[in-house]
């Protein structure tokens, strides 16, 4: 399944002269159970150009062709052991459009104001779904980030958006996905992902702990040699993510497999190892991932 240049065309056409078609796609989506039947989930993370990524490698537009984008998000979610998305609500709102969410779990993006490169880039403002318009427009659940550095004042502002995004969530009965990492800044005072696993110990620890309910809450976190203890400190649901494939996947692959072992990792959230694998597979790279998550099948 692919999204063709007719199909496309016909998206543009229907953002101009029938918008409402888009909001009402996803309203009308079929819809299933969020954890599934085994209770383990692969979701393919599209949530990066809400904050400015379209970058991979050294090429600094990868990602920013919106019909390639799309034609790879169909081609992966086709495949039946991918449980659904994570996106913005353009992303979401194409997909449902194209027909590609039927029976696929859809989870919103929140807070993207951090964008790449700014100086503000820690201060991760909620700039795409609110929980009344995930809610109202029929999602599943709402993903937040949450880059943890100690210098960075704007963190305190997250940890308390997150905290009450969590609780609202929780009071709906919808997934609360939170995406914990630990973040430094350079000598040039670029904001960078810390790799220490000791520090995304720690801040799964503190997200863990956010919100008047933990219920609904489940972790989007780097997959870690360590991932016993990563996956120790907390007994909420996890989601391993890959990161940027253009070095090679089998080393993000290997981890995920380790990682699968420990009890509480149910599965992948993974964009770009999927979307956008270097040798262009994109369905051997998805029944790959498939297998991880669901050997059995």
């Amino acid at each position: 399944m692919s999204v063709s240049n007719e199909q496309y065309q016909e998206l543009l056409r229907a953002r101009v002269f029938d918008p409402e078609s888009l909001t009402r796609a996803l309203l009308n989506r079929k819809r299933r159970t969020p954890q599934g039947a085994d209770g383990n989930l692969l979701l393919v993370a599209s949530d990066h150009t809400a904050r400015g990524k379209i970058s991979m490698g050294s090429d600094p537009v990868a990602m920013a062709d919106r019909h390639t984008l799309l034609d790879h998000l169909v081609r992966v979610l086709s495949h039946p052991g991918v449980d659904g998305v994570l996106g913005s609500a353009d992303v979401l709102e194409e997909l449902a459009w194209l027909g590609a969410l039927e029976n696929k779990l859809a989870i919103g993006t929140i807070n993207r104001g951090g964008i790449i490169g700014a100086t503000w880039e820690l201060d991760d403002r909620v700039t795409a779904y609110d929980v009344e318009h995930i809610e109202s427009l029929g999602l599943d659940g709402g993903k937040t980030l949450l880059r943890i550095n100690y210098t960075d004042p704007a963190v305190a502002q997250t940890l308390e958006t997150v905290a009450s995004i969590t609780t609202q969530l929780a009071d709906r009965k919808l997934l609360s996905m939170i995406e914990p990492l630990p973040y430094l800044r350079d000598a040039a005072g670029k904001a960078t992902l810390n790799p220490s696993d000791d520090a995304l110990i720690t801040v799964v620890a503190i997200a863990s702990g956010l919100g008047a309910s933990s219920a609904y809450t489940w972790l989007k976190v780097p997959a870690s040699d360590r991932m016993n203890e990563v996956a120790g400190a907390t007994t909420l649901p996890i989601l391993m993510l890959g990161g940027d494939p253009s070095g090679g996947v089998d080393p993000i692959f290997a981890k995920w497999e380790t990682g699968m072992k420990e009890p509480n990792v149910r599965g992948l959230l993974a964009g770009r190892t999927l979307l956008y694998p270097p040798d262009g597979d994109i369905e051997a790279a998805t029944k790959r991932a498939a297998q991880i998550v669901r050997p059995d099948h």
